[in-house]
């Protein structure tokens, strides 16, 4: 069983590395597995794509997902070239694969300009100290709209 999780990442690691040679992005690939079979994969394309949010792993859940036709990824393996940074890994939380299987880690990621943890501090501030101000406005009306999600009947939870 490692050889089959060896085969996948290394196919997320030459992923980053196309992508990185490209000049797509960053370093980072990723491919996401269900029943053995290859059905989502992306390298980090935020320069090719001007989206910050182009990140490898979002792009592969989006590859995967449209796929599937399902945006959920049970019974998924998801295989990264890097420890998800704070977007990727909510994405993936929300996404709700089997299972992750990184390479490098976060701190090797900072180590070459990749630091996330200012993030991870700025979520701990209150709106009022965060380095982007945050303010709250017209919460009176988008809240009516939550009210009427909770009564719609043809709804799908997520």
């Amino acid at each position: 069983m490692e050889e089959i999780h060896e085969k996948f990442m290394k196919m997320a690691i030459d992923l980053s590395r196309t992508g990185m040679v490209q000049g797509k992005g960053g370093p980072f690939g990723c491919v996401i597995i269900k029943d053995g079979k290859v059905v989502g994969q992306g390298c980090n394309s935020v320069l090719d794509t001007n989206d910050p949010t182009a990140h490898a792993e979002v792009v592969a859940i989006r590859d995967a997902c449209k796929n599937l036709g399902s945006f959920q990824l049970e019974g998924c393996y998801l295989y990264t070239s890097c420890e998800p940074c704070p977007m990727c890994l909510g994405a993936i939380y929300w996404a709700r694969p089997e299972r992750v299987f990184f390479a490098n880690t976060k701190k090797d990621a900072a180590a070459i300009g990749f630091d996330d943890q200012f993030i991870y501090e700025e979520l701990e501030l209150p709106l009022n100290k965060r380095k982007i101000p945050f303010s709250q406005l017209s919460k009176k009306e988008a809240n009516q709209v939550f009210k009427e999600w909770v009564l719609l009947d043809n709804k799908t939870l997520y």
